[in-house]
């Protein structure tokens, strides 16, 4: 026998009514964000945040690198100008006042021209801009000798006109400088010649040899009274970079040594060998 199953309806009028389905009621939008609330949320900061915290630390030591960059630049550029002397005393406080920066920065750069040997930091005394002894400069020249004929050969292997083109344009910087007889721009712009050429090289440890050694140069050049135009020829720049420009490596080289042999002749660096007479001093 078949049984029949009566469903109530809305308009059902006997028998019990169904049991009310459960409504579903919306939240708000702070329960929501209530029930995804991870516990550790509380402990650790958003990724945002994090995020944010990390472009800050990143612009600030953005920052204190380029002011260290910019301090650094400059006083390298007085030395090369001759504008602060061998032997200078580089005060941290006044240095500070000058550059508005902490004296801690101060140090920063003094400690990475110390390690160029630019400058010498003497305990309880302070820092001083380098004095190479007659020694240091021979040292200094024999590294040359070796390291300038190794630039220009990379130089020509990898030669393009963009850098060639470099190059042309630095000489017509010296070249100006000659012509209005700016000698402290001469001695800077001779010496950054060889700085550049390295850079163009393409080998960073070479271009921050040459750039070292290319600044205790300027100093020996004022230290040991070399006349700027003597030191830095004013053609032989331009016929090494001819030479670079044919790709003619060992004219190129040969150009090098013999201008480094006329900066080393144009300073008084003979008393290195000389003997003195003691006797002959002291019973003249």
């Amino acid at each position: 026998m078949t049984r029949a199953i009566h469903v109530h309806g809305p308009g059902c009028e006997h028998g019990d009514a169904p049991d009310p389905v459960p409504t579903m009621r919306p939240r708000t939008p702070a329960a929501r964000g209530a029930a995804r609330t991870d516990p550790l949320d509380t402990l650790n900061p958003t990724p945002m945040a994090t995020r944010t915290a990390a472009a800050r630390k990143t612009a600030a030591r953005l920052e204190r690198e380029n002011a260290h960059d910019e301090i650094y630049e400059k006083i390298t550029v007085a030395i090369l100008e001759h504008r602060l002397h061998p032997g200078t005393k580089l005060v941290e406080e006044r240095l500070a006042e000058i550059f508005g920066v902490s004296r801690a920065r101060i140090r920063e750069v003094l400690a990475r021209l110390a390690h160029e040997q630019i400058v010498e930091l003497i305990p309880q005394r302070g820092a001083y801009v380098a004095k190479p002894s007659i020694e240091q400069a021979l040292d200094v020249f024999e590294a040359r000798r070796l390291i300038e004929p190794a630039v220009v050969r990379r130089l020509v292997d990898t030669l393009t006109p963009e850098k060639l083109a470099r190059l042309r344009q630095h000489q017509d910087l010296e070249q100006d400088a000659r012509r209005r007889d700016d000698k402290r721009a001469v001695i800077r712009l001779s010496g950054e010649f060889h700085s550049l050429a390295a850079e163009l090289a393409g080998n960073t440890a070479l271009a921050r040899s040459m750039r070292e050694l290319s600044t205790l140069t300027c100093l020996m050049i004022f230290l040991y009274d070399a006349p700027t135009s003597t030191s830095c020829r004013a053609d032989e720049h331009t016929q090494i970079i001819d030479a670079i420009a044919r790709r003619d490596v060992a004219r190129a080289e040969k150009l090098m040594l013999e201008h480094l042999d006329h900066i080393e002749s144009g300073m008084k660096l003979d008393t290195a060998t000389e003997e003195v007479d003691l006797e002959a001093i002291f019973k003249a």
